[in-house]
């Protein structure tokens, strides 16, 4: 207990030499304490002024923290870079974690899914399709997918999973492209069916940017190439979709080849095929997929999962230029006008 001893100022010396001794009677009266920080010096400049009890602070109201998100189980298709940089990153969003290779030898999906069920996971985050195919299917816990396309051909929504983009959000990706080509103004797409809304959204982002979209339905990688081959000449560039139904590698490959002889540059969605011969790369961000996953996963562990749409969006892109097809078109270009 500390004590206060306070004097009125007086004018006269004697008044000085009591309020000088008064301090020192309180003084010897204080009980013996442990060294400790000095206490700052408050000035009082108004003379006369009555000293008003400061009164102790009220304790400390303690906030519950949020709940906790300490286990959650990360299934992967495979172990490659794609899948495990996204279980990386996510590694990051949740104290506890547990991660499962579906294309490991030593033990089955049932056996690797049951584990998970006897777990202690508030839920499974499924990367890739055969992943995301084995958690909802079998899975106890609430499921959230990511990189997969088509998951409507696989009924990967139900009451108790959602998903989260396999793409870049559209209208970022042709900010990226007209930054890198102020020209482009007429662009094709081909897709196969089920992507109603995707095209929709595509459609948008396009008329947004002041460009033309040519669309075509595909049913197969052959059809594909021949709609390839009937736009290429009225397009100033391609946007590649990672739909595997309507593309295979021979068809790929040859898609790219008649672009480069043609100078029409082709987007992709993964940066590996720059080396295939395409002109631009606009991809997803592992990190940014793992934020997205995790904001779904709190929202899901919070009670609001009827609240969250079926395929949240990603926010962010990644870009890369394959500089020499690049040149090569500029080079086209200033040709034909010349």
């Amino acid at each position: 207990m500390r004590g206060i001893c306070s004097q009125a100022w007086q004018s006269t010396r004697v008044a000085l030499v009591i309020l000088t001794l008064a301090f020192a009677g309180c003084a010897t009266n204080l009980p013996n304490v442990e060294p400790s920080e000095p206490e700052p010096v408050v000035g009082i400049e108004a003379p006369d002024a009555a000293v008003t009890p400061v009164p102790e602070p009220a304790p400390a109201v303690e906030v519950p923290a949020p709940p906790s998100l300490t286990a959650i189980a990360i299934v992967l298709t495979s172990s490659q870079p794609a899948y495990l940089d996204v279980a990386v990153e996510l590694a990051r969003h949740f104290e506890k974690h547990s991660v499962y290779d579906l294309s490991s030898e030593s033990l089955p999906p049932i056996s690797i899914l049951r584990s998970i069920n006897d777990s202690e996971s508030v839920a499974v985050v499924a990367i890739g399709l055969r992943a995301a195919q084995s958690s909802v299917a079998m899975s106890d816990s609430p499921v959230v997918f990511s990189q997969v396309f088509n998951h409507q051909d696989h009924d990967l929504l139900n009451d108790n999973s959602r998903g989260v983009a396999a793409l870049a959000p559209l209208d970022a990706q042709l900010a990226a492209w007209k930054k890198v080509d102020p020209t482009i103004t007429r662009i094709g797409l081909i897709i196969g069916e089920g992507h109603d809304g995707l095209i929709a959204d595509a459609e948008l982002a396009a008329a947004r940017h002041d460009i033309e979209l040519r669309v075509r339905i595909a049913h197969s990688d052959q059809e594909t190439l021949y709609f390839f081959r009937r736009m290429i000449r009225d397009i100033e560039g391609f946007w590649l979709f990672p739909d595997n139904r309507i593309l295979s590698a021979r068809v790929l490959k040859q898609m790219l080849d008649d672009a480069n002889r043609q100078q029409v540059p082709v987007v992709v969605p993964n940066e590996s095929m720059l080396q295939m011969g395409a002109a631009i790369s606009i991809s997803t961000v592992a990190a940014d997929i793992a934020t997205t996953i995790a904001k779904v996963i709190r929202r899901i562990q919070a009670g609001e999962i009827d609240d969250v749409p079926p395929i949240t969006e990603l926010s962010e892109v990644r870009v890369a230029t394959n500089d020499d097809v690049l040149r090569k078109r500029t080079v086209a270009n200033s040709s034909k006008q010349q």
